[in-house]
């Protein structure tokens, strides 16, 4: 499929703590590697933001069954770190935080940033709650990039108001627009924005869906 038949964007709504937006980045990656010119903006969701409770046994064995499915369905890794505390508060806030930190001052590496604190979380079992792990992530994700970015002092940047609340701004939005499920992917066709997922969906299955999409909007302009 020729790439000029892409969109001119996806907005991707979800959320660096979200086990289905983890195993998403297999399908997604394979997307944007058959549409290389796709842009791709990140909305941050807020999955369990602000969530202040200890997480109990309950939940650890909800998760477990959700990570098994994940695991079933993308072939992604997962630590079993996390279950073996008891102490882990499952606040998602600072991981968005984080990431808009990263899309707000390197635009270009936002993605990186997502894809990267999602690996740290489920795959090797750190701490993403915890500001100096992003910090850690953010300087993993800085030094493998070639080209300078520019000058971010990120945990001063991701500790301010103006990020706080730009986080905010993105919880606000998903809900505005009704998103209720990560992940969630919009595909922008002459600057209109169209449902191309919402939850786990097949590469082969998107790819046909922005074909499909690209041939609505080219009826329409003849």
């Amino acid at each position: 499929m020729n790439t000029t038949s892409a969109p001119v964007a996806l907005v991707y709504i979800g959320d660096p703590m979200c086990s289905w937006c983890y195993g998403f980045g297999v399908p997604l990656g394979q997307l944007l590697a058959r549409f290389p010119t796709l842009q791709v903006e990140l909305l941050l969701g807020g999955l369990r933001a602000y969530n202040t409770q200890v997480m109990d046994d309950a939940l650890k064995t909800k998760l477990r069954g959700a990570w098994a499915n994940v695991a079933q369905r993308s072939g992604q890794r997962f630590s079993p770190a996390l279950f073996e505390r008891e102490d882990f508060i499952y606040n998602t806030e600072p991981a968005c935080r984080a990431v808009v930190t990263v899309r707000e001052h390197a635009p270009q590496l936002a993605l990186a940033m997502y894809h990267a604190t999602q690996q740290a979380f489920y795959a090797d079992g750190r701490d993403t709650t915890k500001a100096a792990v992003l910090g850690e992530i953010w300087d993993e994700v800085h030094g493998r990039t070639k080209e300078a970015w520019g000058h971010i002092d990120f945990l001063r940047d991701f500790d301010s108001e103006a990020m706080r609340q730009r986080t905010r701004e993105d919880f606000a939005q998903a809900q505005r627009w009704g998103v209720r499920g990560f992940p969630t992917l919009l595909a922008v066709v002459n600057g209109q924005a169209q449902m191309l997922t919402n939850g786990y969906t097949d590469a082969e299955v998107m790819a046909e869906r922005l074909a499909a999409l690209h041939l609505q909007t080219k009826k329409a302009s003849e």
